[in-house]
């Protein structure tokens, strides 16, 4: 198990932020845990410092394209990118210094997979360059896939079958929780179950992590094959639950 460490971009500064309360037809609503005074590149220099690889840089929305070129530039190779990503710009990511693109959006529409959007990406970054976004958001039993910043439910369930299909042409998965993003008050445990046990490749799960005792959870759960991402909890976030220190500490004996 690995901390995987994150960089989320809104309007060009590093923020947390409450992923269910970001809506595009009602910006009045979005809650932001908290705004950094550092650039992005701060965080990113941080985490080469400790050689925290895997982590993830999104950018929620416009206005985040300098912000996100800067921490890439600050740690080529260090760390994927994803937010806007299609096929005719995912290699342009790459050439900046992203080590994975991160797509979720591009290749759902209407609801449904579009196959042939999939496969042009894969043929233009490569499957091994590339990560798919399956963050959930739970209706019913069942947790559905979630698209445009978190808003929109597809038909596409979070199972066994789609998860076994999507892995044979990506490098990893990155899962947000999307239900519990932001709010630090526990995590998925269901999800992360699930996840432990349909996934055959590198996967990554966000949402809702707390402090410590979350991740040793994780880890327990997910018998030690996911990674983790934490975001409002540490302190280097505004948080009061986890210090950054005692992750890194987490990370280098869990790994």
């Amino acid at each position: 198990m690995q901390f995987r460490p994150c960089i989320d971009l809104h309007d060009g500064k590093v923020k947390q932020i409450v992923g269910s309360t970001l809506k595009d037809d009602d910006p009045a609503s979005l809650k932001t845990n908290f705004t950094a005074e550092h650039p992005s590149s701060w965080f990113a220099e941080l985490y080469k410092k400790d050689t925290l690889t895997g982590g993830h840089i999104i950018k929620l929305g416009p206005g985040n394209e300098e912000a996100a070129t800067e921490a890439l530039a600050a740690w080529p190779g260090g760390m994927q990118i994803g937010g806007g990503i299609t096929a005719e710009n995912g290699k342009e990511w790459l050439d900046k210094g992203a080590s994975h693109v991160i797509v979720t959006s591009y290749v759902f529409r209407d609801g449904q997979v579009n196959h042939e959007r999939l496969q042009k990406l894969v043929r233009s970054v490569g499957k091994e360059h590339l990560v798919l976004d399956l963050s959930c958001r739970k209706k019913g039993e069942d947790y559905f896939i979630v698209t445009d910043r978190w808003q929109k439910f597809t038909d596409v369930i979070v199972g066994p079958e789609v998860i076994e299909a999507f892995a044979k042409l990506c490098d990893e998965f990155l899962v947000h929780a999307a239900d519990v993003e932001g709010q630090c008050r526990g995590i998925e445990t269901d999800l992360v179950e699930k996840l432990s046990k349909w996934s055959p490749i590198p996967t990554t799960y966000a949402g809702g992590v707390q402090d410590i005792t979350d991740m040793k959870l994780i880890q327990e759960l997910g018998n030690n094959k996911l990674h983790a991402t934490v975001g409002s909890a540490l302190d280097i976030f505004g948080g009061s639950t986890m210090t950054y220190e005692e992750v890194v500490n987490f990370h280098k004996n869990a790994s």
